[in-house]
């Protein structure tokens, strides 16, 4: 089988590397890719971004199956247009992809479906935003209704802040069409877990729960991030949470989507705040793999992901199960100097270690200039290991990134320190 993953992130390195490892696979193809990827045994970067070279490419090269990591082309439509010439692709359409691209219409959706989430109220006018500020005080989050790649979300400790999120979203255009709009929304006391499944429509498929940590600086301080590590397993999600999360989430997002005639395809992740009496609430879908979740995720994953994917797309993963090695994987990202705001890009990388069964280091943002192996994103690298527990996987991560280096790069050192509270 020959295979296109779409996307250029540690996510899509880490979806490559997985797919790779099947016996059935001859080539995967990765589209755009980046200096990780193009370095992996069978798989090769293609230089395309636009949706019509990317079905010209799949006809040409007689692709089986195309899988989409980033949302970005799941919300313009990407699986419609491949569908409509006939192609295999995994991910939902684009109005199934709205649970992400729209805050306000996934809070919309929720409500409609008896979700948990937060309160909330959507504004397009800077003055009713900052009357409503006023009125629920602080803390308050703030939120641009569209994509903004991870940076469109400001926890407002004082209305200080939030009144200038609003500012910064609503009339110094600060994100652009993504910012347009502003959802704001009560502020979650709890613990957050992200809680990906695999959706054929009909069936769910749960995936290895797993542990974000947004925040840039040890101890969960600093500005918000696409997010600095992750773990896998969350202790956090007990078995009677899982259960809980998908009876009140999952189900009813696959049953809402059916009704509205838009049957949900691909992976869903649900951004879940577990609060001390342990009920939950939804912070946030993304209708694909989160980035850095599925590096550790995909370290874990002992079965073949051609098969479940195939499965998903036939609409039969009841007659599956995912099986998992039962270490813990950890992720830390390194992230250039100046992110998440302004990442320095063009910096030199060196890399005097080399993967192995327990670690592997997925690219981010690098390409390679003149053969030099350099930066080109705010998060670069995710060097992800395995233990037995979350504070061994972490020593291993931290000793290998030591041997990485590039100015001032920026990581954390405390990822997966929930684990152990648990």
């Amino acid at each position: 089988m020959k295979l296109l993953v779409i996307g250029s992130g540690g996510r899509e390195h880490a979806i490559a590397w997985r797919l790779a490892q099947s016996p059935r696979i001859s080539k995967i193809y990765v589209a755009p890719g980046n200096a990780g990827t193009s370095s992996e045994k069978g798989i090769e970067n293609v230089l395309l971004h636009e949706t019509d070279d990317l079905i010209d490419f799949a006809i040409s090269k007689n692709i089986d199956m195309t899988i989409v990591g980033p949302e970005a082309p799941l919300s313009e439509g990407i699986v419609d247009a491949f569908k409509a010439k006939g192609l295999m692709i995994f991910g939902p359409v684009a109005a199934a992809a709205q649970l992400e691209s729209s805050k306000d219409f996934a809070k919309q959706f929720m409500a409609n479906h008896n979700i948990p989430t937060a309160e909330y109220s959507t504004f397009i006018e800077p003055e009713a935003a900052h009357n409503y500020i006023s009125a629920k005080g602080a803390p308050i989050v703030v939120k641009a209704d569209g994509l903004a790649a991870g940076k469109g979300v400001v926890v407002a400790m004082t209305e200080q802040e939030a009144h200038e999120a609003v500012d910064m979203m609503l009339v110094k255009n600060g994100m652009g069409v993504a910012g347009a709009k502003v959802v704001i929304e009560e502020f979650l006391v709890g613990e957050e877990a992200s809680f990906i499944v695999m959706i054929d429509g009909e069936h769910i498929l749960p995936l290895a729960t797993s542990q974000d940590h947004k925040r840039l600086l040890n101890d969960d301080q600093g500005p918000n991030t696409g997010g600095m590590g992750a773990y896998s397993p969350a202790p956090v999600v007990t078995p009677e949470l899982h259960a809980k999360a998908i009876k009140q989430v999952i189900e009813p997002v696959l049953d809402g989507m059916k009704k509205a005639g838009t049957p949900f395809v691909g992976f869903l992740y649900a951004g879940l705040m577990i609060a001390p009496d342990q009920s939950i609430k939804v912070l946030e879908f993304n209708c694909r793999l989160g980035d850095p979740e599925t590096q550790p995720i995909m370290m874990r994953l002992k079965s073949d992901l051609v098969t479940l994917i195939e499965h998903a797309l036939m609409g039969t993963l009841d007659q599956v199960e995912s099986v998992w090695d039962r270490r813990t994987a950890l992720g830390i990202v390194l992230a250039a100097k100046g992110y998440p705001m302004s990442p320095r890009k063009g910096e030199i990388i060196k890399i005097s270690t080399e993967n192995n069964s327990d670690v592997h280091i997925f690219h981010a943002g690098t390409t390679f200039v003149d053969d030099q192996l350099v930066t080109s994103g705010g998060r670069v690298l995710c060097v992800t290991a395995l233990g037995e527990n979350a504070a061994q996987a972490r020593d291993l991560a931290l000793k290998t990134l030591n041997d990485i280096s590039f100015p001032d790069k920026q990581y954390r050192t405390d990822i997966g320190h929930r684990a152990n509270k648990n």
